[in-house]
Protein backbone atom coordinates (compact mmCIF):
# COMPACT_ATOMS: atom_id res chain seq x y z
CA UNK A 1 0.00 0.00 0.00
CA UNK A 2 1.08 3.29 -0.71
CA UNK A 3 0.80 6.68 2.10
CA UNK A 4 1.51 9.84 2.28
CA UNK A 5 2.72 11.02 5.21
CA UNK A 6 1.88 14.94 5.47
CA UNK A 7 4.15 16.28 8.22
CA UNK A 8 2.24 19.39 10.15
CA UNK A 9 2.58 22.13 12.30
CA UNK A 10 1.87 25.62 13.82
CA UNK A 11 3.19 28.06 11.51
CA UNK A 12 2.94 30.64 14.58
CA UNK A 13 4.23 28.19 17.31
CA UNK A 14 7.90 30.16 15.92
CA UNK A 15 9.24 27.08 14.28
CA UNK A 16 11.47 28.37 11.69
CA UNK A 17 11.13 26.49 8.59
CA UNK A 18 14.79 26.92 7.13
CA UNK A 19 16.18 25.69 10.10
CA UNK A 20 13.60 22.28 10.28
CA UNK A 21 14.90 21.78 7.02
CA UNK A 22 18.86 22.63 7.12
CA UNK A 23 18.30 19.88 10.63
CA UNK A 24 16.96 17.38 8.45
CA UNK A 25 15.12 14.39 9.72
CA UNK A 26 17.16 13.32 12.00
CA UNK A 27 18.29 9.90 10.18
CA UNK A 28 14.88 9.00 9.28
CA UNK A 29 15.15 9.86 6.03
CA UNK A 30 18.41 7.71 5.34
CA UNK A 31 16.77 4.64 7.51
CA UNK A 32 13.73 4.59 5.36
CA UNK A 33 15.93 4.47 2.46
CA UNK A 34 17.35 1.51 3.44
CA UNK A 35 14.07 -0.21 4.30
CA UNK A 36 13.15 0.93 1.06
CA UNK A 37 9.30 2.41 1.77
CA UNK A 38 10.16 6.05 0.61
CA UNK A 39 8.90 6.71 -3.00
CA UNK A 40 9.55 10.09 -2.91
CA UNK A 41 8.88 13.81 -0.95
CA UNK A 42 9.40 17.26 -0.54
CA UNK A 43 9.32 20.15 1.50
CA UNK A 44 6.97 22.80 1.25
CA UNK A 45 7.05 26.79 0.98
CA UNK A 46 5.41 28.66 3.91
CA UNK A 47 1.79 28.91 3.22
CA UNK A 48 1.68 32.71 3.24
CA UNK A 49 3.43 31.73 -0.24
CA UNK A 50 0.58 29.53 -1.46
CA UNK A 51 -1.96 30.32 -3.80
CA UNK A 52 -5.26 28.88 -3.55
CA UNK A 53 -7.78 28.31 -6.92
CA UNK A 54 -11.41 27.53 -6.98
CA UNK A 55 -13.76 27.54 -10.55
CA UNK A 56 -16.95 28.95 -9.87
CA UNK A 57 -19.06 28.63 -12.56
CA UNK A 58 -16.89 30.06 -15.80
CA UNK A 59 -15.19 32.38 -13.23
CA UNK A 60 -11.28 31.39 -11.73
CA UNK A 61 -10.90 32.27 -8.33
CA UNK A 62 -7.60 32.94 -7.06
CA UNK A 63 -6.54 33.51 -3.10
CA UNK A 64 -2.96 34.56 -1.84
CA UNK A 65 -2.81 32.28 1.55
CA UNK A 66 -3.47 28.89 2.45
CA UNK A 67 -6.86 26.92 1.71
CA UNK A 68 -8.17 27.38 5.27
CA UNK A 69 -8.29 29.78 7.94
CA UNK A 70 -6.34 27.65 10.24
CA UNK A 71 -2.41 27.50 12.16
CA UNK A 72 -1.64 24.07 11.60
CA UNK A 73 -0.62 24.05 7.70
CA UNK A 74 1.64 20.64 6.06
CA UNK A 75 5.06 21.96 5.45
CA UNK A 76 6.11 18.64 3.59
CA UNK A 77 4.92 15.54 2.58
CA UNK A 78 6.46 11.55 2.09
CA UNK A 79 5.27 9.05 -0.25
CA UNK A 80 5.90 5.91 1.54
CA UNK A 81 4.96 2.36 -0.01
CA UNK A 82 4.65 -0.23 2.79
CA UNK A 83 2.23 -3.51 4.31
CA UNK A 84 -0.36 -1.67 5.61
CA UNK A 85 -1.78 0.88 7.92
CA UNK A 86 0.17 -0.38 11.11
CA UNK A 87 3.26 -0.40 9.52
CA UNK A 88 2.53 2.82 8.28
CA UNK A 89 2.02 4.22 11.21
CA UNK A 90 5.33 2.59 12.99
CA UNK A 91 7.33 4.93 10.38
CA UNK A 92 5.28 7.92 10.84
CA UNK A 93 5.67 7.62 14.59
CA UNK A 94 9.49 7.80 14.00
CA UNK A 95 9.65 10.67 12.12
CA UNK A 96 11.26 13.37 14.35
CA UNK A 97 8.44 15.49 12.86
CA UNK A 98 5.90 13.47 15.29
CA UNK A 99 7.05 14.97 18.26
CA UNK A 100 7.11 18.54 17.28
CA UNK A 101 4.11 18.88 15.23
CA UNK A 102 1.78 16.03 14.34
CA UNK A 103 1.83 13.87 10.65
CA UNK A 104 -1.55 12.81 8.82
CA UNK A 105 -0.98 9.36 7.25
CA UNK A 106 -3.58 9.12 4.01
CA UNK A 107 -3.89 6.14 1.78
CA UNK A 108 -2.94 6.91 -1.95
CA UNK A 109 -5.99 5.95 -4.13
CA UNK A 110 -4.58 4.93 -7.13
CA UNK A 111 -6.65 5.40 -10.36
CA UNK A 112 -8.42 2.82 -11.87
CA UNK A 113 -8.24 1.76 -15.72
CA UNK A 114 -9.61 4.22 -18.23
CA UNK A 115 -13.04 3.48 -19.47
CA UNK A 116 -13.69 4.08 -22.94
Amino acid sequence: MRYVLMICSDETAGTDPEQAAATGCGGWSQEMERRGVIRGGAGLAPSDRATTVKVRGDEVLLTDGPFAETKDQIGGFTVIECGGLREAIEIAARHPWAALGQIEIRPVEEPGPATA
